[in-house]
């Protein structure tokens, strides 16, 4: 977002080709090396072949040529993409850029393995008019606060035969584990303490078997120590360091909601003999049990009586473009209009406040070497995806684009409890257990941009900890719903609710 500054990314690229006759287009995940390449002389047949062009892309650890995590190629080094942020219109570029017709599904949290040792792009921004990747914005080569569990991917369409005129491609379903057995076992094994370890599970009462660590996420951990009578879960962990290496795996894709009771009323891919997707022997599900949690609630009506509309000249949101909180429409007109600075945009704004009413403090999973600095607001973030903001239509379609909002957690307003955590000099970032966050209208990038937005009647839906990165208690009040009346001249939003992001 902010440091360095996101920027269309043409002039970062360090090894552009010298010939644009040396390079074909990527197609079916490969890349044509060229009749040139065949050409030149050379001791060593392996020299003749030319460097990738930078910033192709690739796919790894499917089932086949059209899913995997997306990997892409910069310095001479495939490196991989970081989930956050990380959605359909990538998803959809990704797969034009490979060859395929279209998109399927974006996958999270390392579907197919975890992303190679370099990850070269994060929190990317698309608007979809883009060739490819590389084009996209984002916040500069190698510059990211993931580890190498929050892989981006894909599925794409596969390409039709010939003969095809007309094709209909629907994902892959997830297939209840209640369709496969009536019974489901867990333990823990392989850690230091009991509330550790891999997750060992067993059908029917058949074999004990591990499961494979593709999608296995915060949600799924959390299920998982429930059913273990473990309260909550602490961390969600796909590793082979709590042993396991040589068990049989027994289920691959396993994806909860995470309020289910056990993991026998989730979903998932495969059961029995089955394909583990990614790295496979190093990719086992483990987790990280707990008996206290914090819990996410935004304050509704702090959202409701704040809201309010601003119309705003560009040259005074320059800082809030470079961190991503305007429509594309705006980066259009700096693009294509000279006197870009002197147009308006129109600002719904209103106050974030997040109460954490669970039982412990909300802390950052990032260390706090990897916190990046902001200087729209002048401090550190510790979490880059805090909140997304985004308004949709009585069909369901989301009708404005919505930004995903990087927060400092601090305690602004405590009740019963002493404040611990402080954004100011470099302080420890958290919400302590009975304490606010409250981010105030007045604050840069506390709105969405409803510019080109036509009046009407819409949902607003303002979602805290929307990827999942953090366990709590429960998400199912992590998300406020509400009606949006819009006029040219107010807008009011009220009958909100408490969903899950």
């Amino acid at each position: 977002e902010s440091s360095p500054a996101k920027l269309p990314l043409e002039p970062m690229l360090a090894n552009e080709a010298p010939s644009n006759n040396f390079y074909e287009e990527v197609s079916g995940n490969t890349v044509n090396w060229g009749e040139d390449a065949t050409k030149v002389e050379c001791e060593e047949a392996v020299d003749c072949r030319p460097s990738l062009k930078d910033g192709s892309i690739r796919l790894s650890g499917g089932r086949d040529d059209t899913e995997g995590n997306v990997e892409i190629y910069h310095q001479g080094i495939w490196g991989g993409i970081c989930d956050d942020e990380w959605d359909i219109t990538e998803a959809r570029i990704a797969c034009k850029e490979l060859g395929y017709p279209g998109v399927i599904a974006a996958t999270h949290g390392g579907s197919y393995g975890h992303t190679p040792a370099t990850i070269w792009m994060d929190n990317m921004y698309c608007y979809g008019g883009e060739k490819h990747l590389h084009k996209c914005r984002f916040d500069g080569w190698g510059v990211h606060d993931c580890d190498r569990t929050e892989a981006a991917g894909v599925r794409c369409e596969p390409i039709p035969p010939p003969s095809t005129t007309t094709s209909t491609t629907t994902p892959r379903p997830k297939i209840p584990m209640s369709h496969v057995a009536e019974h489901l076992e867990i333990r823990l094994a392989g850690g230091r303490v009991e509330e550790e370890g891999r997750v060992e599970l067993k059908f029917d009462g058949g074999q004990w078997g591990v499961a494979c660590g593709d999608g296995w996420g915060t949600r799924e951990a959390m299920v998982a120590c429930r059913q273990l009578g473990m309260k909550y879960a602490a961390a969600s962990i796909v590793t082979h360091m709590f042993g396991g290496a040589n068990m049989t795996r027994v289920v691959s894709g396993l994806s909860c909601k995470g309020d289910e009771d056990s993991l026998l009323d989730c979903d998932h891919d495969q059961a029995g003999e089955l394909f583990c997707p990614g790295e496979g022997v190093y990719d086992i599900a483990g987790v990280l049990c707990t008996d206290s949690q914090a819990d996410l609630e935004p304050d509704l009506s702090m959202l409701m009586t704040s809201a309010h509309l601003e119309d705003k000249a560009l040259f005074l949101l320059q800082c809030a473009m470079e961190e991503n909180c305007l429509a594309s429409q705006a980066y259009e007109e700096r693009q294509e209009n000279p006197y870009w600075q002197h147009r308006t945009r129109r600002l719904l704004r209103f106050t974030t406040a997040i109460s954490n009413t669970g039982s412990a403090d909300f802390r950052p999973f990032i260390p706090k070497s990897s916190w990046q600095w902001h200087a729209c607001h002048m401090h550190f973030h510790s979490m880059e995806t805090f909140s997304h903001f985004e308004i949709i239509n009585s069909r369901g379609e989301r009708v404005v684009e919505g930004h995903k909002a990087s927060f400092c957690l601090e305690d602004n307003d405590c009740v019963g409890v002493d404040p611990h955590y402080d954004c100011e000099n470099y302080g420890d970032q958290g919400i302590t257990a009975g304490c606010k966050d409250i981010y105030y209208y007045n604050i840069d990038c506390q709105w969405i941009d409803i510019t080109e937005l036509d009046v009407g009647t819409y949902i607003f839906k303002m979602s805290i900890n929307p990827e999942y990165k953090i366990p709590e208690i429960t998400f199912e009040n992590n998300a406020a719903l509400c009606t949006l009346y819009y006029s040219q001249m107010t807008a009011v939003i009220n009958n909100c609710t408490f969903t899950r992001p």
